[in-house]
């Protein structure tokens, strides 16, 4: 759990969507999944021509393009389209808005960074070697020696990471490769390669087209998860006032219950879920709050639980618990081999038995959970959420049916918080709506994206020509932790190889990979 409270951070808002002002696309461009050199000078729109592109400007195409610095590409072989001003400015407002600041742990263990594709030295080393006394210097390396056996996993702050980001993109000059505006969809050329549209941001819009022979998609999440009943409900009341989602800006929850007591019904058993509940408590003890928390579970685990003795997770009073999002051996052990070598059904099975909400078990936070059951005010109860109204007093009736029984039960609350997570539905994003509709890109057994083990959407295959896809667009495929720190770098390694094979960059070999260590040591660039 986060190890300070002392203030209400949050990340920038998120950052404005596609400007309509710009000219549309003329029919015989948007009608045609392949598009001819000829087609496109008709249609006037200025083309640019850059080897390699990544659409998204998240920290996947930020591991995207640190590997290919240190790969040898210099930056004027590559382009960033993106709306964003810095890699991690949708995960630092996500993090925030769901009280996880940056001065927080966020679930990530010290090797998995996104500004060292080498790990070493770790979060954990450089904090030790910052600290200016004993204690602080042995206790990060005293604290990943015996994690999760004597200590609890250890996690970087979500600032440490955003900072060493920073730094990384400087040394590599990443900003020297970045276009800001919004990227709307990507098509292949007669002959090899994609063209890109997209739109300038500024006073002035223009549309461009890029001409590449590889790019790269690294968007994210296309949305947030508004389920049934809180749609329903915001048609119905015309307000979010009471009735909100983690991953949306809800201060207002946390200021109205330090003012006066309520009760807030908090829902999803994920690391958002328990990120929340810490917050409640902390106001509870600290600005002394009269609030009352009731936790709704999907699913009430009250013990460890898997299919064999090899396979099971620890679980206790309605949590199911678990150091990272996915088990380790699902980064680069026998999982990942297994699921390597699945296809269909098979990899469907084995993504299920890992998937599911955990959040990890922290010493501290169980000790706060077991304090606020003791004193009555923390709940934790199994059900799914029927309806939600608004009650004569303004407050809400939530109608919910009881996991063991089934039976309807009605709950008196001044807040719903969802904390179920993000969705990813290609449907709720342009450009890969676009891509899977016209381009005719193959989905998953998850209604994904339909990646290699490289990350190559084999479907889009063009001649000489290769897209690549990472992160969450991906999920359901041959690598489940995808959408981590750690899951985004494997992807950019797997398509710098990939790329490596192609000519168009060296293959980071042990040769290659000492010397560049050493001059990220130094601070030099690539």
């Amino acid at each position: 759990m986060p190890t300070t409270d002392s203030s209400r951070v949050l990340a920038p808002p998120a950052p404005p969507g596609w400007d309509e002002r710009a000219p549309e696309l003329p029919d015989f461009l948007l009608t045609s999944p392949v598009w001819t050199d000829e087609l496109v000078h008709e249609s006037g729109i200025p083309v640019v021509d850059v080897p390699f592109l990544t659409v998204g400007g998240g920290m996947g195409s930020f591991a995207m393009i640190d590997c290919l610095r240190i790969a040898g590409v210099p930056t004027n072989q590559m382009k960033v389209l993106t709306n964003l001003r810095h890699p991690w400015e949708n995960y630092a407002y996500l993090t925030g808005v769901s009280q996880l600041p940056p001065h927080y742990r966020i679930r990530s263990d010290a090797s998995s960074m996104p500004d060292n594709i080498w790990g070493f030295p770790s979060y954990a080393v450089r904090r030790a070697f910052r600290s200016r006394s004993p204690r602080g210097f042995i206790a990060p390396l005293w604290n990943v020696l015996t994690e999760n056996v004597f200590t609890d996993y250890w996690t970087p702050l979500a600032g440490e990471v955003f900072d060493g980001m920073r730094r990384e993109a400087d040394r590599v000059g990443y900003w020297d490769c970045v276009a800001h505006g919004q990227a709307r969809m990507v098509r292949r050329r007669a002959g090899g390669g994609y063209f890109t549209v997209f739109t300038t941001q500024g006073a002035h819009k223009q549309r461009v087209v890029y001409r590449s022979g590889y790019v790269h998609l690294a968007v994210g999440y296309p949305s947030i998860r508004f389920l049934p009943d809180m749609q329903d409900y915001r048609a119905r009341h015309g307000s979010g006032h009471r009735f909100v989602n983690a991953y949306e800006p809800h201060e207002q929850v946390y200021t109205d219950l330090v003012a006066r007591p309520g009760t807030v019904v908090v829902r999803g058993g994920g690391i958002a879920a328990s990120a929340i509940i810490h917050r409640l408590l902390n106001d509870r003890e600290q600005h002394g709050a009269a609030t009352r928390i009731v936790h709704l579970l999907r699913t009430y685990v009250d013990g460890p639980h898997g299919p064999s003795r090899f396979m099971r997770r620890r679980g206790r009073l309605g949590w199911a618990h678990q150091g990272f999002n996915w088990p380790k051996a699902a980064w680069g052990g026998q999982l990942k081999v297994r699921l390597e070598k699945l296809e269909g059904e098979d990899r469907r099975q084995l993504w299920e038995l890992m998937a599911g909400s955990t959040t990890p078990y922290r010493r501290g936070w169980q000790r706060q959970l077991a304090q606020a059951r003791r004193d009555g005010v923390y709940t934790a109860v199994g059900g799914v959420i029927d309806r939600v109204d608004r009650a004569e007093d303004d407050r809400l009736a939530i109608v919910y049916r009881d996991n063991a029984t089934g039976t309807p039960r009605t709950l008196a609350a001044d807040f719903v918080v969802d904390a179920t997570g993000l969705i990813g539905d290609l449907r709720s994003h342009r450009l890969l709506h676009d891509l899977v509709e016209v381009s005719g890109a193959a989905r998953n057994l998850w209604g994904r994206l339909d990646v290699s083990p490289g990350f190559e959407v084999r479907s889009l295959r063009n001649g000489a020509g290769r897209l690549f896809a990472a992160g969450a667009v991906t999920e359901g495929a041959y690598y489940a932790p995808a959408d981590s720190l750690l899951g985004l770098q494997y992807a950019a390694l797997r398509v710098t190889d990939q790329l490596a094979e192609l000519g168009f960059c060296h293959r980071i070999g042990s040769g290659r990979s000492i010397a560049q260590w050493c001059r990220r040591m130094r601070g030099v660039a690539p």
